[in-house]
């Protein structure tokens, strides 16, 4: 296990270049889900230190802002590199932590540095247009320049890839910024900001504040702040975007989800099966593209249930740093015994628990265990569907027709992500053409868009207008300014253009 984990009983603020101690004098339990014991305490930042890491940040904005293109993709391949050196120092963290297992975070830590490598790319990412002789003797070309300070706000499930999802592209447009982590998992944002400084990042552009709502409220409210993003549920999504807005910065707040996979009659069953019992289970389905749902039309409804419950009995639930785990833990106590209430409310719901992960041996143990569930027979309306679950559960909705199937998901105010089963080409192509959402895979069962695309839902689960990191990361982190020139005619004035001559 990491040294940085197990020696860590105070975790600080990292501000300038170098930890920065509370003034508040408010802490909070970082705890390890495997084991529920509490491994570090986090000081949470008081109103005092969020002016502090912001004012830090806005005396380093004119010297970065002025760095050179080429300097500022220097230091990010820097990065990128020590990133991949500390590749497995930086997933033990976020696996004692969050809980995930070690392929899990591993997996979250190569999403995060396609993230960095393509802000690597700024000097092309950040070329204007150029329209010459719009009129006589005029030219007109647009800039890209960037915010200023500005902040993220990043959930527990992804310590490492979320923000870098933000910082990397905001630091490449020549902003600076402030982390704000999950208090439940902040040393992976603390390493990070550690291994940006050694990259050459200069003191100040990168600043992580921990703690709870008292720094959220106030970096939403702070007026040198221009731009905040966030990913979390949609009631906090929304009240982060109203807030931001109303105090007029540019907000990007990604919130919940309820991802439906639907599954054809035609489709390939033990293909369907393993997808949704990765994309279910995985990370013990504390993901925002999780599968939550699969939409079996037809008769492949039974076939499919009987493929998943075996498969469920296979996968191993256990500590994520323990050699062989599928599952780990989910990241709190209390997060554990939320999943599990929603067994007994699909029972009351006249569903049907087709596997009951509070059976499972490893919820006996001190850890925040909670073994794989299936319930059959969901209905929309009733709350195992209609709420964001964020646990190891899936539901098993039946429809009779692709037409019934589209409407269930279309009809859900969640629009994160989707997917669709089929052998059959013009199938998929229909759904990706009617399906309301933002994301969509085909045979593909988490579609979470490569660091050249971008990521965002439609619907409850995005507020704001530009989706996450990719071309619109880069379009939110920045402003265009369009110019106008018009310059003398060179024969009128006394300007020699000829060539120098030896005096």
């Amino acid at each position: 296990m990491s040294q940085t984990v197990t020696q860590a009983l105070l975790l600080n603020h990292w501000i300038g270049d170098a930890t920065h101690t509370t003034s508040s004098g408010r802490t909070g339990p970082v705890w390890n889900p495997a084991t529920g014991q509490q491994i570090a305490d986090v000081n949470f930042a008081s109103v005092d230190d969020v002016d502090y890491a912001v004012a830090t940040a806005k005396a380093a904005y004119p010297s970065w802002r002025a760095t050179p293109l080429s300097r500022r993709a220097e230091v990010l391949f820097k990065l990128r590199n020590l990133i991949d050196a500390n590749r497995e120092r930086l997933a033990e963290i976020i696996t004692t932590e969050n809980g995930k297992t070690l392929a899990d975070a591993r997996g979250e830590i190569a999403r995060g540095l396609e993230n960095v490598e393509f802000a690597c790319g700024v000097p092309n990412l950040l070329k204007g247009g150029y329209s010459e002789q719009v009129a006589t003797g005029i030219d007109v070309y647009q800039l890209h320049q960037p915010l200023g300070v500005v902040a993220g706000i990043t959930p527990f499930n992804f310590p490492a890839m979320v923000p870098l999802w933000m910082f990397a592209n905001a630091i490449a447009c020549g902003n600076t910024f402030i982390l704000k982590p999950s208090e439940k998992v902040p040393s992976a944002s603390l390493l990070l900001a550690d291994l940006a400084h050694q990259a050459g990042l200069p003191s100040g552009v990168l600043n992580v504040v921990l703690g709870d709502k008292v720094a959220v409220d106030r970096i939403l409210a702070h007026p040198d702040i221009r731009a905040v993003s966030f990913v979390g549920s949609t009631p906090v999504a929304k009240a982060v975007y109203e807030a931001g807005t109303r105090n007029g910065k540019r907000v990007q707040a990604p919130g919940g989800a309820k991802n439906h996979m639907l599954v054809l009659p035609d489709a390939d069953v033990d293909a369907a099966a393993d997808a949704a019992v990765s994309a279910a289970y995985g990370a013990a389905g504390q993901r925002c593209m999780a599968i939550s749902v699969i939409v079996a039309v037809g008769n492949i409804a039974d076939k499919l249930v009987d493929s998943i419950r075996q498969r469920i009995t296979n996968i191993k639930v256990g500590a994520g740093l323990e050699q062989g785990s599928d599952m780990g833990p989910l990241v709190t106590r209390e997060q554990r015994d939320r999943v599990a209430t929603f067994l007994d409310a699909a029972v009351a719901d006249g569903a049907t628990v087709t596997v009951d992960g509070r059976k499972h041996a490893a919820v006996q143990g001190e850890g925040f265990f909670l073994g794989a569930s299936l319930v059959d027979h969901v209905a929309p309306g009733t709350r195992c569907y209609d709420n964001e679950i964020f646990g190891p559960l899936l539901s098993i909705v039946r429809a009779p027709t692709y037409a019934d199937a589209l409407k269930i998901i279309n009809d859900n105010p969640y629009g994160n992500g989707t997917a669709i089963f089929t052998q059959n080409g013009g199938a998929a192509r229909q759904f990706q053409f009617d399906v309301e959402v933002g994301m969509v895979g085909i045979n593909v069962p988490i579609p979470v868009p490569v660091a050249h695309y971008s990521f965002g839902g439609w619907k409850s689960s995005l507020f704001g207008d530009l989706h996450m990191y990719g071309p619109e990361g880069i379009q939110f982190y920045t402003r265009s300014k369009v110019v106008t020139s018009r310059w003398p005619d060179p024969g009128t004035s006394k300007v020699d253009l000829g060539f120098p001559q030896v005096r």
